[in-house]
């Protein structure tokens, strides 16, 4: 399994997180989660529309978050918020992911310490 294959895995299941997370501090329109993402991430994550969408509509059937149309800066968008179920399904979930990254880190770093550290 090659490197991008194995990340793009790892992704895959917390894509609801990392969509949710965006919106912690307020609402945003599709684009500026995008970018979000990818700032946030180090330019790491690069989520396309053609994923980003479906899994905002089915946070939004799921009442994760709300959405409301406004054209107030001159362009008509579609902006994405926490409702409170999701802000307690967001801090729920990044528990799960923080007490599950400890465990990875616990049986790895054995590991990790044997490897020859990167030049700086």
């Amino acid at each position: 399994m090659r490197q991008d294959e194995l990340y793009s895995e790892l992704m895959r299941g917390s894509l609801d997180l990392l969509v949710l997370s965006t919106l912690r501090d307020g609402p945003k329109y599709g684009y500026l989660i995008q970018q979000t993402l990818r700032d946030e991430s180090g330019q790491r994550i690069r989520m396309q529309a053609g994923s980003l969408y479906p899994i905002l509509h089915r946070l939004e059937e799921e009442k994760l978050v709300k959405a409301s149309w406004d054209s107030t800066t001159g362009r008509r968008r579609k902006w994405y918020e926490l409702t409170a179920a999701g802000r307690k399904h967001l801090q729920h979930r990044a528990t799960q992911w923080r007490d599950y990254v400890q465990c990875l880190q616990g049986l790895l770093q054995p590991i990790l310490d044997g490897l020859p550290q990167p030049a700086t």
